[in-house]
C-alpha cells in the first residue's frame, strides 16, 4: 500500500510546488538609467548608475513626488533604507545598497506581498529625479 500512495504523494507535492514557483516568477529588462530590472518574490530589485547619495535623494524625491507618507529617511555612504506609507496605509520600503561608487542597487517593496505596478512606478519616479 506504501507503493501506490507515493505517486499520489509526488504529484501533490509537485504540484504545490509549481503553484508556489508561479508566483515567484523572476521578470527581467533592461533599466533606462543603466543597469538591470527583475521583479523577484514581491520585490523590484534594479541596479541604478549612480551614486548612492543620489538615488537616496532621488528615492526621497519620488516618495513626496507620489505624495506617498514618508516614515523614515536613513541614508549613508554604503546603504539607506527608506520607509513610506500610501494612502491605504500600505508599506512601502525602498533599500539602497552601493555597489561601487558609481553603481547602486535598490530594492522596493510595496505591501505584504509587493506590487509591481506600484514598485515599478516608484522606481521610474526615482529614475526621473537623477
Amino acid at each position: 500500500m506504501k507503493r501506490s500512495l507515493r505517486p499520489l504523494a509526488l504529484s501533490l507535492v509537485l504540484a504545490a510546488t509549481s503553484l508556489f514557483a508561479a508566483g515567484c516568477v523572476a521578470v527581467v529588462a533592461a533599466g533606462a538609467a543603466g543597469g538591470t530590472v527583475a521583479y523577484v518574490r514581491g520585490a523590484l530589485k534594479a541596479t541604478l548608475d549612480q551614486p548612492i547619495e543620489r538615488v537616496g535623494a532621488a528615492a526621497d524625491g519620488a516618495v513626496r513626488d507620489l505624495k506617498f507618507a514618508p516614515i523614515s529617511s536613513k541614508v549613508d555612504a554604503v546603504s539607506g533604507d527608506i520607509i513610506a506609507r500610501t494612502a491605504r496605509d500600505v508599506k512601502i520600503e525602498i533599500q539602497l545598497k552601493k555597489v561601487s561608487d558609481n553603481s547602486t542597487a535598490v530594492d522596493i517593496r510595496v505591501g505584504v506581498f509587493g506590487d509591481q505596478a506600484v514598485s515599478q512606478q516608484i522606481l521610474e519616479q526615482i529614475k526621473r529625479n537623477l
